[in-house]
């Protein structure tokens, strides 16, 4: 009883320690997929493309997701416009304008 306890104590902890690396490698090929499928829509293929498409493939690889900074941008522009509103003392409909018009911004 104690062996069959221990055997899947072992198994448990193997299955929690490879989940967090099989979401990144499913991540990391969705993104190796995406990257080559772009290469081949800019006929980054064939003969003599070697240099191009390598170039393309790493910084296509090392990119940020675009939601993350533009997520990072949004959030600077909500503080900066209330630090503006706060420095012009507006309230209620004013700020609301306000803030509407510097987020379009």
């Amino acid at each position: 009883m104690k062996q069959l306890c221990t055997t899947l104590s072992v198994l448990m902890l193997a299955a929690v320690l490879a989940t967090p690396q099989l979401s990144y490698a499913g991540a990391q090929q969705n993104k190796m997929k995406t990257c080559n499928a772009d290469a081949n829509a800019k006929g980054l293929t064939g003969e003599g493309k070697g240099d191009a498409r390598k170039a393309f493939m790493k910084e296509c690889l090392s990119a940020k997701p675009e939601k993350a900074a533009a997520g990072a941008t949004q959030q600077n522009k909500m503080t900066t416009c209330n630090k503006d509103a706060k420095a012009k003392k507006l309230a209620g409909d004013e700020r609301k304008k306000f803030m509407k018009e510097c987020l379009s911004n």
